[in-house]
């Protein structure tokens, strides 16, 4: 939110604004893009408030939030809190995928949902823009555009560089994206399901950056479950086929296990299987073990990915099976 009485000089914000959103024009970006909301981020990703030289640009590390309240503060553009998204999926992933900015560049293997996230200015773009409004402008930008392609590139190979290769027995394989609880689902399915679901299915995988990231629909419709897309699907999804058990597994990193709650919004969401319902929560350690044993449903299966060989039941009439 702006500060109290604080003084907004009108010209010296609009000067600023239409010379980012020329920059960004300039730079290549789609024309949706080169609007205000897309010109007050590139700023506030700069650091640079309506009367700052363009050669004092520098590149802090910001998420979305601070952006926001760096643009109200000094811009008096207010944003709804809702408009985070809109900023986050149509001006920041713009300028990231365009190669002018860096996602996490102080960890890249944060998940990209995690509430750490934060962007920073690329820095020979962040070059580029100190020349703005300067004799060199010109000559820069056209060095600028003739290597922008190839910088682009560059960081895309070091994304995917990052993503985490999974393989299932079918032959079939697939990436997730680096860090976060995607290391655990990858031990899941290579270490978990080859020991207690032999001959089993994986039919479904989710991850943050891509919900259906691996998805057999087919073996869903066999099994006469019809997926709602706004369901809050479990992590990892797998079909026992011997026993006709559906496994319904939670990989607990950062949020919480299969507790009663989770466990009835679960029974809900495949309340129309052919095939039992088992419900498994899987960690790490036994340090993240302790800080949900608390929490964990009844008549629900615990694996540990370092003790990899055994589970733990928590009470019920069998040990991993459907009730």
């Amino acid at each position: 939110m702006p500060e109290p009485n604080i003084f907004f000089d009108d010209q010296a914000i609009q000067k600023k604004t239409e010379a980012a959103k020329v920059i960004l024009k300039s730079l290549g970006l789609p024309r949706d893009q080169q609007n205000e909301r897309s010109a007050l981020t590139l700023l506030a990703l700069l650091d640079l408030k309506p009367e700052s030289k363009w050669s004092n640009a520098s590149s802090p590390l910001l998420g979305i939030t601070p952006i926001m309240e760096f643009i109200a503060k000094y811009y008096g553009k207010i944003y709804k809190p809702n408009t985070r998204e809109t900023i986050r999926r149509q001006t920041i992933h713009q300028f990231v995928e365009a190669g002018i900015v860096i996602l996490n560049p102080d960890h890249i293997f944060r998940p990209p949902n995690s509430p750490k996230t934060v962007y920073k200015i690329e820095e020979d773009t962040l070059n580029l823009l100190r020349s703005y409004d300067s004799n060199e402008w010109n000559e820069s930008l056209e060095l600028y555009l003739s290597s922008a392609q190839t910088l682009s590139k560059r960081y895309a190979q070091e994304r995917d560089m990052a993503q985490i290769a999974v393989q299932t027995d079918s032959g079939d394989t697939f990436f997730l994206s680096p860090g976060g609880q995607n290391l655990l689902i990858k031990k899941i399915i290579d270490e978990f399901c080859s020991r207690f679901t032999p001959g089993g299915r994986l039919i479904y995988v989710g991850d943050a950056a891509d919900k259906w990231v691996y998805f057999k629909s087919e073996i869903f419709n066999q099994l006469g479950i019809t997926v709602n897309p706004h369901g809050k699907m479990p992590d990892v999804v797998v079909y026992h086929v011997q026993k006709n058990w559906l496994l319904l597994i939670e990989a607990v990193t950062s949020h919480g296990p299969i507790n009663p709650k989770r466990r009835n919004e679960l029974e809900i969401l495949f309340k129309d299987s052919t095939a039992g319902l088992v419900f498994v929560t899987c960690f790490l350690n036994r340090q993240d073990l302790a800080k949900y044993i608390h929490e964990i449903s009844w008549e629900t299966e615990i694996w540990v990915a370092e003790s990899p060989t055994h589970m733990i039941h928590f009470n019920g009439e069998r040990f991993l099976g459907p009730y």
